[in-house]
């Protein structure tokens, strides 16, 4: 269900699905958008700068109430239901559990939960470096606010949401995906400090879009070497006496390198780099100077590929694609890496020759891409 909503019948099909599946009309709607990170990766977890967009693709819910503590939903696109217990949560496998660890998390708080029958669909393609988990806990969030009824506090719900992926899922990822989620703005992307959590909007530079490019390639972040990056940075702050690399300075990383072992010292020179051009990236963005921005995304892809390891052979051939148009101005992977998306900086009137560039040239016998030009989108909200 992919349908952009209308103002007057947000989501009539999603209330069609939940009529057939519950009978009756849904008693709210809410939904919460997935993001792409214009530049700073693998930044986040270590105290640092994020600048992403919460995008126009998002999960919806439609639910209503229920008086017994359970929660049923029904995941359309996937033509699967799951249910579960308020009062006896217990772990399992598969998507349900963002939103069993949604609300172990909003009960760990002590928020009491009202349970509710829901029916689930969404366009963010999962597992492309769009968050579409972060969206799923941030819809979830929102949906057991709705029939709950305590407060929204965006913040504070990203954390949850982010504690739910962390210690019930079992994906240690940063704060960017849920923050951005729940905080997003219209029209900007967000320069996020994932320390203090405070955001700044800042716009796109005028006459240009933002082209996410999938490659049709997936990777599973528990099974992947995402934790492991993980705890090389951390091996790496421990070397600098610091709570994370986020405080290291590039001249003093650049003076005492050489006391790491090389894999931390890759990681670390990634990051701190990364800091320092996401920090240049907003103040571009600012200026409203693409070809600036473009060549710092440029630069983010070198370091992600040879100092953090995380690209791929169908990542690096899509960003080279992308580079080669001229009517790009930067390109880079986005998200996790091994494999989903990279994201691109195109000038407005040559997106469709782009689009059709960059496919024909990425698409080989046995490999396919997709295109979408995403709009900076609002956080997670209840539409009725």
């Amino acid at each position: 269900m992919s349908a952009r909503p209308s103002a007057a019948d947000p989501y009539p099909e999603l209330a069609a699905v939940f009529d057939a599946r519950f009978g009756g009309a849904p008693a709210a709607l809410v939904r919460a958008p997935g993001r792409v990170n214009l530049i700073g990766e693998h930044t986040d977890y270590n105290d640092g700068f994020v600048l992403p967009m919460a995008i126009d693709r998002e999960i919806r819910i439609a639910l209503r109430p229920r008086d017994d503590g359970r929660v049923r939903i029904f995941a359309a696109d996937l033509s699967e239901e799951a249910s579960f217990t308020l009062a006896a949560l217990e772990r399992g496998r598969g998507w349900q559990e963002y939103v069993k660890g949604v609300a172990w998390a909003l009960q760990g708080q002590g928020l009491a939960l009202t349970g509710w029958d829901g029916v689930m669909a969404g366009d963010v393609p999962r597992g492309a470096g769009l968050s579409s988990s972060a969206a799923l806990e941030l819809a979830a969030a929102r949906a057991f606010q709705a029939t709950s009824g305590f407060a929204w506090e965006a913040t504070r719900m990203a954390r949850l949401c982010q504690l739910a992926e962390n210690r019930w899922v079992g994906v240690n990822s940063g704060i960017m995906d849920q923050l951005i989620s729940a905080l997003g703005r219209e029209g900007h992307a967000l320069l996020l400090d994932c320390r203090s959590l405070e955001g700044e909007p800042v716009p796109l530079p005028p006459g240009h879009v933002v082209v996410v490019l999938d490659t049709g390639t997936r990777r599973g972040l528990v099974d992947s070497a995402y934790n492991e990056r993980r705890r090389q940075c951390e091996e790496a702050a421990v070397h600098y006496g610091v709570p994370a690399l986020r405080d290291v300075a590039p001249e003093t990383f650049e003076a005492t390198a050489a006391g790491l072992a090389e894999l931390p010292r890759k990681r670390a020179r990634h990051v701190i780099g990364e800091n320092a051009r996401t920090l240049q990236a907003a103040d571009a963005m600012r200026r409203g100077d693409a070809n600036e921005l473009g060549r710092l995304m440029n630069a983010s892809h070198t370091s992600l590929k040879e100092d953090f390891e995380v690209s791929s052979e169908a990542l690096d051939a899509i960003v080279a694609c992308a580079q080669e148009h001229p009517a790009c101005r930067g390109a880079r992977m986005t998200g996790g890496g091994f494999g989903g998306c990279a994201v691109a900086l195109v000038e407005l009137p040559a997106v469709d020759s782009f689009v059709q560039a960059v496919t024909a040239c990425y698409d080989t016998e046995g490999r396919k891409a997709s295109a979408t030009v995403c709009r900076p989108s609002d956080g997670a909200t209840r539409v009725r």
